[in-house]
């Protein structure tokens, strides 16, 4: 084992403050926090207006919330020298830029310490108040401003995007005034195997209008970059995408297209329960009883559950049920076939046969083929390009729900949108050289 090369100890290299330019004079180790006296370590006392000689004239004590040492809240008191020149008479203090922005509380280290605690460690403003010793307010906009200006002021954030995926999202549930947001996630990552998907941007409200929109504001080269676009059931998307990338290619992805089955078969065994019972499901209703299992895919069905269906199919007035059920077996068949030619084969002709010659009493098939014959281009796009959907676009929803969570709510929207960009931006901040 090699033996390790040790050097004095140096409280300014520990407590990083020779990047801020101070130097360590005192320490004061409280319970609740550490306190570290500094001075500036070069002194400047030439004037900056006719550029004579300063008189000192004593010194002010600016406090600094710094990053925290050991999880104990650390404070820096720099002794800053004020001067008065002699030949103009101007007043001036020492340059303390290097260690904090003009009238900031917290040191340049504490504001990247807490980026990176929010980005990296996903952690609640409140906690890394409470670890910087801060008030929240001070916290969040130093938070904010940071991630603004190196991850997504970033002019190379949009660069490689060809593939992205938008959907809605609430992005709260109380209040007054819109509550859904547009977000646009970059799926390139997940089709070319490198990464996970990140959140690109978020628009107020859900439209065509605000899509189209967005698109319209970015770039010529981003626009023509862009080569698929995943979505959902939404027509306006889809006619944005038409309109605003015209070379780009419209996936439908495989989860909306299943759950507009599976609505269509919840939707038929409703009806039929109330037709035969009169009343909607209860307990001991054998349609309410296997309304789980009807949804579970036929090469997953357990013996019990495939004899209680058998028993629901057997009785004739369930034949309508049993017709619905089908239908929604083939298409979750047809995303799970192995060979992608192959299901998208099943799927044409699972479209095809509900084009024309569907009974009249089967209205939810009727509206179901109606919806994948408009959308066949988008729904069969998906098998010539595997891996593409909104299956991430749905998960980057999932971790933004879990941002809310972890706020307890936003009531600001602005904040909200630069808070998600920072958690689902997918920036690598482990490789940002500001937050190495």
């Amino acid at each position: 084992m090699l033996k390790p090369t040790f050097t004095c100890p140096d409280l300014n290299s520990f407590c990083l403050l020779d990047a801020l330019g101070l130097v360590v004079t005192g320490q004061l180790i409280r319970r609740d926090r550490a306190i570290l006296e500094c001075r500036v370590a070069e002194d400047d006392p030439w004037c900056r207006g006719c550029g004579g000689q300063g008189v000192p004239r004593g010194t002010v004590i600016r406090k600094l919330a710094h990053l925290p040492l050991g999880w104990r809240p650390t404070a820096l008191w720099v002794r800053v020298r004020r001067y008065r020149c002699a030949d103009c008479a101007r007043v001036w203090r020492q340059d303390t830029s290097q260690a904090a922005a003009p009238r900031a509380k917290l040191s340049r280290h504490a504001v990247l310490w807490a980026l990176k605690s929010v980005v990296i460690d996903r952690m609640s403003i409140a906690r890394v108040a409470a670890a910087l010793a801060a008030s929240w307010h001070t916290v969040n906009d130093a938070v904010l401003t940071a991630g603004r200006q190196l991850l997504i002021e970033d002019p190379t954030r949009f660069d490689g995007v060809k593939v992205i995926g938008v959907d809605e999202h609430c992005w709260r549930h109380t209040g007054k005034g819109s509550h859904y947001v547009t977000v646009v996630i970059d799926l390139t990552p997940v089709r070319a195997g490198i990464g996970p998907a990140r959140l690109l941007d978020m628009v107020p409200g859900r439209s065509k209008a605000v899509f189209k929109t967005w698109l319209d504001a970015q770039t010529q080269g981003f626009r023509e970059g862009i080569e698929v676009v995943a979505m959902d059931g939404f027509s306006g998307f889809k006619t944005a995408t038409s309109e605003e990338l015209p070379e780009a290619v419209a996936v439908m992805d495989p989860f909306h297209v299943v759950a507009l089955a599976g609505d269509a078969l919840d939707q038929a065994r409703q009806r039929v329960q109330r037709e035969t019972t009169g009343h909607r499901g209860r307990s001991g209703d054998p349609l309410y009883g296997a309304r789980r299992t009807l949804r579970t895919g036929a090469d997953l069905l357990t013996d019990p559950q495939d004899r209680k269906l058998t028993a629901v199919f057997a009785a004739d007035e369930h034949v309508e049920v049993e017709a619905s059920w089908r239908i929604y077996q083939k298409i979750v068949a047809a995303y799970r076939c192995p060979s992608k030619p192959m299901g998208k084969q099943i799927l044409t002709e699972v479209i095809r046969s509900l084009r024309r010659g569907i009974p009249v009493k089967l209205v939810e098939l009727k509206k179901l083929g109606r919806t994948l014959n408009r959308r066949a281009a988008d729904i069969l796009a998906y098998f010539d390009r595997p891996g593409t959907s909104n299956g991430p676009t749905e998960a980057i929803n999932g971790r933004l729900e879990h941002l809310r969570g972890t706020a307890l709510g936003f009531r600001n929207l602005t904040n909200y949108i630069t808070r998600a960009l920072l958690d689902t931006g997918g920036f690598r901040p482990l490789l940002h050289p500001h937050l190495r």
